[in-house]
């Protein structure tokens, strides 16, 4: 029998993060990380670093899309020369994104023998499985924190599965050998991963490194692995984390594996950066990883990026698409008009917008939108009642809908958002 008084359904929202807060700089410009900064969106081109015009551009468009941190491959002397030149010409065209420098193999030598890269870069990723074996690891990993730690620079800890530390792995294969009840193979590859992690940054702030300024990563390929290491590493440190699963995939598998891996994390309060590492369809942008990883947290309640545009799926009662091509197009405008809108209408980010399809939940949803439309379905009249705040405005009619609908959504937003830039 059902109880007359029900408890309170709490309410729905990701944990708390308990992350501490570092600082991402370049100048005199800042981006916090962890703690109560928002959960940041990241991003790295796939432009040789070398061409410092080309890398520009694209690192514009990613920061244009939403990137707030962009990283870029430092590999050799040619790719560490430029990096002074990408920050320079970011500066004047008024891009104001810090650039993590991506080091693997030799970037002790890159950062020594490039001074200017070094003071251009505003963060490092090092990755404790890449920059040598034994003594000679421990020495040019030094360098490096040295380096970060004297020019005041953040530093991410990377470690990935894919280039662990062979003899950390070692040692832990030998310590599971004694256990009277072995961990799986794989159990011991999340404890190398976080140990790596752990152990790396407890020698860089040894060296004298911020610890607020160390951020670690611990990235894997599998879902439900990325779940189980993030897990336990956030029980053991409070070092801003970045999330991301590595070598995600493609297309509709990429998206949804990042998806429901950070998902996940993120709902726990795990990870202060967020990277959907997407590989490009032919002919797809860069930013289109900038693209899911903002909607991911949109879609969380976590962070607001865009207008949100509701539209229903279609059914047999909208055998017509105009609501699907008007909700395409309001979208597509809402998001090419954002760059320009965020300085001139403070808060329109948060605008909602309904482009229904028929009478079923067309005018409820459109009520429940700042500015909704309900399109006429199959055997409906031929007229769309547009709502505003609530209520009911005004109808449309004739083939002139969506230009007459878009126009009212400019003259909602100037209105609205308008008087408080």
């Amino acid at each position: 029998m059902m109880s007359m008084e029900a408890e309170a359904i709490p309410l729905a929202g990701a944990l708390p993060r308990r992350s501490r807060q570092g600082l991402v700089a370049w100048g005199d410009k800042r981006v916090t990380v962890g703690g109560s900064a928002p959960v940041r969106v990241q991003s790295m081109t796939n432009t040789d670093t070398a061409d410092a015009v080309g890398t520009a551009i694209q690192i514009k468009e990613l920061a244009l899309a939403g990137s707030e941190l962009v990283r870029i491959t430092v590999n050799n002397d040619d790719a560490a020369k430029a990096v002074p030149y990408i920050r320079e010409q970011l500066d004047r065209m008024g891009v104001s994104v810090p650039l993590i420098g991506d080091f693997h193999y030799n970037g002790h030598k890159l950062l020594t023998d490039h001074p200017a890269c070094a003071e251009a870069l505003s963060k490092y990723r090092i990755n404790p499985g890449n920059v040598g074996r034994g003594d000679k690891g421990d020495r040019q990993f030094g360098q490096m924190v040295e380096i970060a730690a004297r020019l005041d620079k953040a530093v991410r800890i990377g470690v990935n599965w894919g280039s662990l530390d062979q003899d950390l792995l070692a040692r832990l294969m030998d310590q599971n050998a004694q256990r009277k009840q072995p961990w799986d193979a794989r159990q011991v590859m999340y404890e190398a991963l976080i140990t790596s992690a752990l152990e790396s940054a407890a020698k860089a702030e040894s060296i004298g490194l911020n610890g607020n300024n160390i951020f670690l990563s611990c990235k894997v390929s599998g879902v439900q692995d990325l779940i189980a290491v993030y897990q336990a590493l956030a029980k053991r440190c409070d070092y801003a984390l970045h999330l991301g699963l590595t070598e995600a995939g493609m297309g509709t598998k990429g998206t949804v594996a990042s998806a429901a891996a950070l998902a996940v994390l993120l709902q726990q309060g795990i990870g202060d950066t967020i990277r959907v590492s997407l590989t490009p369809q032919p002919g797809e942008a860069r930013t289109q990883e900038v693209l899911i990883a903002s909607e991911l947290l949109q879609s969380l309640g976590l962070r607001v990026f865009v207008p949100s545009v509701t539209a229903c799926p279609g059914c047999g009662r909208t055998t017509s698409t105009t609501f699907q091509e008007l909700a395409k197009q309001i979208d597509d405008y809402l998001r090419a008009s954002m760059p320009v809108w965020r300085a001139r209408y403070p808060g329109v980010e948060g605008l909602k917008v309904a482009v229904m399809g028929c009478i079923v939940n067309g005018p409820g949803e459109s009520k429940h939108a700042d500015i909704g439309i309900s399109l006429p379905g199959t055997g409906e009249a031929p007229a769309a009642p547009v709502f505003i705040d609530g209520e009911k405005a005004l109808t449309l009619r004739g083939a002139g809908i969506a230009t007459e609908f878009q126009q009212i959504v400019d003259n909602y937003i100037e209105k609205r958002f308008g008087s408080l830039a």
